[in-house]
């Protein structure tokens, strides 16, 4: 994979939502339902010409504040090798993000399934949560994937979404420390809730900070907002808007995706000639 910053255009990652896992609390028992809805939703997003697809065990709810347990690790996997043999595309970046933050397992999941980058909630200083307080362990992370998957690359929140800093901190220290001491490779701006729009002052600030980091926003993203952040950020990751009627229990609309494709000046997989 490139360097993040090298991304040919603005850089568009659709969300895969999965389903929850075995050991949820909302875990039906139906595996070959969690695939099909993923591989579903990773099609959408790939004939709409997204640029990158992240898999996160959004279902899970509640979350674990750090490690999850194997089962969720297994299932992840799982889903992860259903979609990349679905889309029959061997070099399109695939991330992962376990949620709520454990680094190691997502970096676990990039080492087996060839991930091409990982996000992280909290990879600097400490929030508190609604699953408590976490704790950022960047030298940890850092030192994890250097033994793992020394190429995947870290995305990493700033003053991160269902959260508040345990001590006040401008969000421009945030970044200026995830960038430069916790070794990010990407910093990712978000609204104060899954959906929410992420406040372009934020992302002024942010870049304002660490001119030279590779920014993306990270919720609340639509057609009609994108143009505009471009200005500011190198792209964006988007799931909520991209689902019908905007729902974030639905499946992915490919209408809004190549709606939001083209919003940023590109044309849908399916088009290109």
């Amino acid at each position: 994979m490139p360097e993040p910053a090298r991304f040919p255009g603005p850089f568009l990652a659709g969300v895969i939502h999965l389903r929850p896992l075995p050991g949820s609390p909302g875990w039906e028992g139906d595996p070959d339902a969690v695939l099909r809805a993923a591989v579903a939703d990773a099609r959408a997003f790939y004939d709409g010409g997204m640029d990158a697809l992240v898999i996160e065990n959004f279902g899970d709810l509640p979350f674990f504040p750090d490690r999850v347990p194997p089962e969720t690790v297994a299932a992840m996997a799982r889903a992860a090798v259903a979609v990349r043999g679905d889309l029959g595309d061997a070099d399109f970046p695939i991330g992962f993000n376990v949620l709520r933050n454990d680094a190691a397992s997502a970096l676990g999941l990039a080492a087996a399934c060839g991930g091409a980058f990982v996000r992280v909630n909290v990879l600097c200083g400490a929030m508190v949560t609604d699953q408590g307080l976490i704790e950022g362990r960047a030298a940890e992370v850092l030192r994890k994937r250097r033994e793992l998957c020394p190429g995947t690359r870290l995305f990493a929140d700033v003053l991160v979404k269902h959260a508040t800093p345990a001590a006040p901190v401008s969000i421009a220290q945030a970044a200026r420390d995830t960038w430069h001491r916790g070794g990010a490779d990407g910093l990712i701006v978000t609204g104060d809730g899954t959906g929410r729009e992420t406040a372009f002052d934020d992302l002024r600030a942010v870049r304002e900070a660490v001119p030279g980091a590779f920014l993306l926003a990270g919720s609340g993203v639509t057609a009609d907002s994108l143009p505009a952040l471009l200005e500011i950020a190198d792209g964006a990751i988007v799931g909520t808007s991209l689902k019908r009627g905007g729902d974030l229990a639905a499946p992915v609309d490919p209408a809004r995706v190549a709606a939001l494709v083209r919003a940023a000046g590109k044309t849908p997989r399916t088009q290109q000639g």
